[in-house]
């Protein structure tokens, strides 16, 4: 039987899962980030360990790879693939002070126009007394890909979507080669495209058929949508983590960065989505998840509370609210803590419904299901009181690992 393999590098660890020809899961591992190792050692650490921990009978009929990483995690390499300095993380905001000269640069609201976007990480790099060492500018995905390939340069168009790839187009777009960057940006490939065999060492070592194909990766986030069984037009991903992340497809890609808002292709269609500050980080501010669990239980999820809260951590939103000062609403608070808890699920409730409106007005296709992952995803009051918001059925995603997206990946689903 042939098996696929997805690698999935994100926030708290690496983890791997081995699918069959069915999608069905035959294995999963996982390597958490232990923080006495450099970022680059703990990443080649974490894919050779998590090779090893595959059971052998699965790695000898592994016949396809794909690697997922963090979005605009980059780095710079020399002429053999070495990272000549430190990468930058997904969340790294060094890049702001170039933010001024991208403007003049870039059109007006392009993805790249964000201090976390990898062009504008590219350009502060520009500065490093390593630069001149450096050949490559690549992605976490893109490099962990050489590792088993052994072909520089490569990237796919989701991770090169915030370097400033044209993905309507499939090229760089003119006032992007214009730059003359002095620096060699990763050849683009559609997402699961087969890029090589493994390096004979690699397979050598772990038992790899000599003819397993590594392929373009993807990012994490892109992997979870994929993982979640959403294909078509209308159906969306909502993401009740620490914070509140929605994806809609849609036969229409839809740009805003005033909002954060941004669209991915898949295939011949695109994932367009934005991100709020309110989410699960706020009710893990006020409750332990066993009072989450039992206060849950005391809610009447088929009324609406009457409580209107904008719950944040800090000051500023930006998505569906663009408003860097727009101050948290907590208040008032009711004595009954079940009736806080609804207010607050009600009010997180009402803002992921206002973000899929606003993709709906620039231009999205109509919401007809939401898949829901994370955390919150667990919280049966709360997606009851999702779906009377949404109007639309609500279901859990049917798979949660970002891992398994890439198997798919892989496997050319």
């Amino acid at each position: 039987m042939d098996f696929y393999l997805g690698i999935d590098f994100g926030t708290s660890g690496a983890r791997a899962v081995v699918i069959d020809e069915s999608a069905h899961i035959q294995v999963q591992v996982r390597y958490p980030w232990l923080e006495v190792d450099s970022l680059v050692s703990s990443w080649q650490k974490a894919l050779l360990t998590l090779l090893g921990q595959i059971p052998e009978q699965l790695r000898r009929e592994i016949k396809a790879i794909a690697i997922n990483g963090t979005s605009s995690t980059v780095l710079l390499c020399d002429a053999n693939g070495n990272p000549v300095d430190t990468p930058l993380l997904y969340n790294d905001g060094r890049g702001s002070i170039v933010l001024n000269e991208l403007r003049d640069i870039a059109p007006a609201n392009h993805t790249v126009l964000s201090a976390t976007s990898s062009l504008a990480k590219l350009r502060w790099m520009m500065q490093l007394p390593s630069f001149g060492e450096a050949q490559y500018f690549l992605h976490q995905a893109d490099w962990l890909g050489f590792l088993l390939h052994g072909k520089l340069g490569i990237s796919d168009y989701h991770n090169a979507l915030k370097l400033g790839y044209d993905v309507e187009k499939l090229q760089y777009p003119e006032w992007l080669e214009n730059l003359q960057l002095p620096i060699q940006l990763p050849k683009v490939l559609p997402p699961g495209t087969p890029i090589g065999e493994v390096r004979p060492e690699i397979s050598q070592q772990f038992l790899l058929p000599p003819d397993c194909l590594v392929c373009a990766g993807t990012t994490d986030s892109i992997a979870a949508f994929l993982a979640s069984g959403a294909k078509s037009p209308g159906e969306a991903v909502t993401s009740l983590g620490s914070t509140l992340v929605l994806k809609l497809l849609s036969h229409t890609p839809v740009e805003d960065a005033r909002y954060g808002i941004y669209s991915h292709r898949l295939g011949d269609l695109w994932l367009t989505g934005g991100a709020s500050n309110t989410g699960g980080a706020v009710l893990r501010e006020f409750f332990t998840d066993a009072e989450l669990e039992n206060l849950s239980r005391e809610i009447d999820a088929t009324k609406a509370s009457e409580l209107d809260y904008y719950p944040l951590l800090k000051v500023g939103e930006r998505f569906p609210i663009n408003d860097p000062n727009l101050p948290p609403r907590l208040t008032p608070r009711p004595d009954n803590p079940a009736e806080f808890l609804h207010g607050l699920l009600e009010s997180i409730a009402r803002i992921e419904t206002q973000g899929y409106e606003l993709l709906q007005k620039l231009g999205a296709d109509s919401l007809n299901q939401v898949y829901t992952a994370g955390g919150g995803a667990k919280n049966s009051t709360w997606n009851t009181i999702r779906q009377r918001n949404l109007k639309v059925p609500v279901i859990s995603s049917l798979n949660t690992e970002a891992a398994y997206g890439s198997a798919l990946l892989a496997m050319g689903r």
